[in-house]
């Protein structure tokens, strides 16, 4: 199947990704989204333990790094979205800060993943390609209060607890809430890319 006949690309997605089960052409760890051939807007999670602000605690591998930038080049050339966390060292190094705007008429929006069903507060930067902010799905907003915390959130430098909110699992901090999963293909079909013509050729 070839890139054309899926809407949208979802790259640098987990293995046990929810975006399986959404009819997106999924590019995991082993179909190495660096093959991905281009040809329809992206969604992007790449991996944020060499951006985050415990980088210098993270042991990511020696090419991981690099892999945001790839990201970001896809984003910019076929329009999409990229997913980083709100700490992520990517903003403002390589990506606008909320409130500007790049030469690619990118820019970026901080949402909480919480408002999409996630169980904890999740404060995340999306970076946009081609969609203007006018024209994204509506964004949910949700006010009551987080039973769950990330456990590095909840604990003090000597590794004891602050909070009795309870922890969620590795699994539940990394996955894309599948509420989140549909906004983000919604708000990628609407992008389209600066330099490429993908949307003609792919109707």
């Amino acid at each position: 199947m070839g890139a054309c006949d899926f809407g949208v690309a979802a790259l640098f997605t987990r293995k046990d990704s929810v975006y399986k089960t959404l009819g997106v052409d999924c590019w995991d760890i082993q179909r190495d989204a660096r093959n991905w051939p281009g040809g329809s807007p992206v969604i992007a999670h790449p991996p944020c333990r060499a951006w985050g602000g415990l980088s210098h605690m993270a042991k990511p591998r020696p090419d991981e790094k690099d892999l945001a930038l790839f990201a970001i080049a896809m984003v910019r050339k076929y329009g999409g979205v990229l997913e980083h966390p709100r700490a992520s060292r990517l903003f403002p190094e390589y990506l606008p800060l909320p409130g500007t705007k790049d030469e690619y008429g990118g820019y970026s929006i901080c949402v909480d993943q919480f408002w999409w069903g996630h169980k904890c507060r999740k404060r995340t930067l999306l970076y946009i390609v081609g969609c203007a902010e006018k024209d994204l799905p509506p964004v949910p907003l949700r006010f009551d209060a987080v039973a769950y915390i990330i456990g590095t959130s909840g604990r003090r430098r000597d590794g004891t607890r602050y909070t009795k909110k309870k922890e969620v699992t590795k699994r539940e901090r990394e996955a894309t809430p599948v509420a989140l999963a549909r906004w983000l293909i919604d708000a990628a079909s609407k992008c389209s890319g600066r330099g490429s013509h993908f949307h003609k050729n792919c109707v």
